[in-house]
């Protein structure tokens, strides 16, 4: 059978849209481990680069710890922290937002300080204290590419958040552990089908997210 009878049979079998191992309920499962590592991870990269790229210091350690945190292995990380803390969510967390903070923390960093300085000065001139300047001026103008960096983690996130089904959590990752194991490749093809349609569906979230965030005069620039 090919791939696309694969996908034909595991979508078309009703057992697979019921239940506790059904779709809706792994869907779900897989975007609440994507949306509490995104917010995580946004918690701790939009601060530190909207200050960093204001203040213009700081750049190279950001640059350096981004690299350091890209190297790191999503997998082997996950095993390490179930070693450390055992099975749970936190050990799953942990590499997800590890993924994520460099994309988010070096690109808002990057937005920041390709802000034209005119205007910064201009705000500064009048009196304006910094942190109006940040989110009144600054901020407006780098939100588009800081919504990058938040789009590229999170499609990052749910692509990798399959790794949870490794240490007994739920989520789409459950099927192609659960089929790989049971020589089931109906099911492999099947959740790895649904992992990227949920990664197509984040790209789309986000597109829409900049057409309602962004003002129209900065997107045409």
């Amino acid at each position: 059978m090919n791939v696309l009878g694969f996908v034909s049979s595991f979508f078309g079998d009703s057992a697979h849209w019921h239940g506790y191992d059904g779709i809706p309920h792994r869907l779900l499962e897989h975007v609440q481990y994507s949306l509490l590592a995104l917010a995580l991870a946004a918690a701790i990269g939009l601060p530190v680069g909207l200050v960093t790229g204001h203040t213009g210091r700081g750049g190279n350690a950001l640059a350096f710890l981004a690299t350091a945190a890209r190297a790191l292995p999503s997998f082997g990380l996950l095993v390490l922290m179930a070693v450390l803390l055992g099975i749970g969510l936190v050990p799953v967390m942990i590499p997800l937002v590890v993924l994520a903070v460099p994309p988010i923390l070096v690109t808002t960093y990057e937005a920041v300080r390709s802000v034209d300085p005119s205007p910064v000065d201009a705000a500064r001139g009048m009196g304006m204290r910094e942190t109006r300047i940040l989110f009144q001026v600054e901020m407006p103008v780098a939100l588009p590419l800081i919504l990058s960096g938040l789009r590229s983690a999170a499609v990052q996130i749910v692509s990798t958040a399959t790794i949870a089904a490794y240490v007994s959590l739920g989520g789409l990752g459950r099927y192609i552990v659960d089929g790989l194991y049971q020589r089931d490749y109906e099911k492999v093809v099947g959740g790895a089908t649904l992992v990227a349609v949920l990664a197509l569906a984040t790209l789309a979230v986000f597109w829409a997210a900049g057409r309602l965030l962004v003002s129209p005069g900065v997107r045409r620039r």
